[in-house]
């Protein structure tokens, strides 16, 4: 809508809100907005993160380079079990939309990564994308736009910037280092005894060591990456390996083929150095039997995550030549899912067969070894499970995520003074059919979002002596967003600033109408549970 005449009739805008066609993960709601009231409308919770990119991972565990696409509610992030928001005013003059019961106070939004496609547990995420916006303010990152820098993502601590890319530890890596140093100490005692207590020196630097050869995996996969022009938002080494997280999926199947190829790729020519620098060093010594172990364990993470199943880079890779075939990305997705899920199953029967078949000659440990195969090859059949299963979900999210449209969202809304009247506001919004407040200023810039949370708290006999203005959130350049934003620009905006409500504006600068955090949410869970 036009806002320089301050005429109060919208120029556009859609009531369609109540059916939305599209799904994102939404922003998280705006923190100022837990000292006010909630709202009585069918306001849902903010999409919340958990599931995110395709990863790859590296190390005992599955490996792979995450790609970003935007990640789903997680199962404990239900919508609110109100009626969707009708374009009919309600009986007591608020506007259409804030009837019903209070919703749960939107979730605010993490960073921990959605859903790794090759690690033993990670998440995707896409941001950073440009998008299109209007209504300029004053304001870092232009008219519309978010801020350029986006928050540091966390997951550990930080060991340093290769490529640019932060690399992280996470906690549980310590729990991991621990147990291998443990477990590599006993074995040194059979073979080096005389080392005494400095044997679990030697296998703590082992352990540095093998995740040194981690961090070369992921690596490969950032280079590569980079290489082809997509963001890596991360590197994290973690419990059972490490997660590169990419933030896009490669353009082409031939790139995703490579991408996942070139850790596997790392890690059978660091098998080939450690086994050349063994070549020369007496077996039964430190570095003999260091070298050997790295030697051994760099053959073991290549050959696992070659194997052809997600969220492996084997997966991938099958997935690539499927894609190839086929000609659909989601083909080669779900034959690599149903092949990782198969896989898990192999592996948590067959592992501890074979494990116990080759030591079955050490009678006297069988029991805490057989004990240890089945604990550890549950874990392993778990992660790719999951992984597998993750990598299905997140790809019907992609396919419905062009649906997303800014437009098709957005709640009609009427510009109003600051000094008017909550009810005369009202009376407006439902003599226009809209369901939103936008308080403008003498010129007709909009200044501020009348919150629904807000309006729902004032009593209707307060309304006449209550100004808008006291009930409006201050608008902040990422709150202004592009009537033309869709699909993953639109997510990147509203991620890049959570928030419970968006001025949506026209290129021309004009008001096109608000967007709900809420309204979002239905829409993703809505197209989520559509079939494929």
């Amino acid at each position: 809508m036009d806002v320089s005449g301050g005429s109060g009739q919208p120029r556009s805008g859609n009531d369609e809100s109540a059916e939305p066609q599209a799904h994102p993960t939404a922003p998280a709601a705006d923190p100022a907005d837990a000292a006010r009231p909630e709202p009585t409308g069918p306001a849902a919770p903010a999409p919340g993160a958990p599931e995110g990119p395709t990863p790859h991972a590296a190390a005992p565990g599955p490996e792979g380079p995450q790609d970003g696409t935007p990640t789903p509610p997680g199962p404990d992030q239900t919508p609110a079990e109100a009626p969707a928001p009708r374009d009919e005013p309600a009986p007591d003059g608020t506007p259409p939309g804030t009837a019903g019961q209070p919703p749960k106070q939107p979730a605010p939004e993490d960073d921990t990564p959605a859903r790794p496609t090759t690690g033993p547990a990670g998440g995707e995420r896409h941001t950073g994308t440009p998008h299109r916006s209007e209504a300029h303010t004053p304001g870092t990152g232009g008219p519309g736009r978010p801020p350029q820098r986006r928050p540091e993502p966390g997951g550990g601590l930080l060991m340093g910037r290769p490529f640019g890319v932060p690399v992280y530890v996470a906690p549980s890596w310590f729990l991991v280092a621990a147990l291998i140093t443990w477990v590599f100490g006993g074995q040194l005692d059979r073979v080096l005894p005389e080392l005494g207590a400095a044997r679990y020196l030697v296998s703590l630097f082992f352990a540095v060591a093998f995740y040194a050869s981690v961090l070369v995996h992921e690596l490969a996969h950032t280079v590569a990456a980079l290489r082809f022009k997509l963001p890596v938002r991360r590197i994290q080494l973690q419990f059972f390996g490490g997660v590169s997280e990419i933030e896009k999926e490669a353009e082409t199947p031939g790139r995703e083929f490579v991408l996942a190829f070139v850790g596997p790729l790392l890690s059978l020519v660091l098998a080939g150095v450690f086994y050349a620098a063994l070549l020369p060093v007496e077996p039964d010594s430190v570095p003999g039997v260091l070298l050997a172990g790295l030697m051994v364990s760099n053959l073991i993470v290549a050959v696992f995550n070659l194997l052809p199943g997600l969220p492996l880079d084997g997966g991938r890779m099958l997935r690539a030549v499927v894609w190839k075939i086929t000609g659909k990305p989601m083909s080669g997705t779900v034959a690599a899912a149903w092949v990782g899920r198969a896989l898990a199953i192999a592996v948590l029967i067959g592992l501890p067969l074979a494990t116990q078949s080759l030591g079955s000659k050490a009678a006297d440990d069988v029991g805490m070894d057989t004990v240890m195969d089945a604990l550890l090859a549950a874990i392993l059949a778990a992660i790719i499970w999951t992984g597998a299963g993750n990598s299905l979900r997140m790809a019907r999210l992609r396919e419905h995520l062009p649906e997303l449209r800014a437009r098709a969202l957005t709640r009609r809304a009427v510009p109003v003074q600051a000094d008017t009247p909550l009810s005369e506001a009202l009376r407006r919004a439902n003599a226009s059919g809209a369901r939103a407040l936008v308080v403008v200023d003498a010129d007709g810039t909009p200044a501020s979002l009348v919150r629904e949370a807000a309006i729902v708290g004032v009593p209707e006999h307060r309304r006449p002596w209550v100004a808008v203005s006291t009930l409006a959130q201050d608008l902040t350049d990422g709150m202004r967003v592009s009537a033309e934003l869709s699909g993953e620009e639109l997510l990147d905006a509203l991620r890049a600033n959570p928030a419970t409500e968006y001025l949506v504006v026209e290129e021309t600068g004009e008001i096109y109408g608000v967007l709900s955090a809420a309204d979002v949410e239905r829409a993703f869970v809505k197209a989520m549970a559509r079939p494929s």
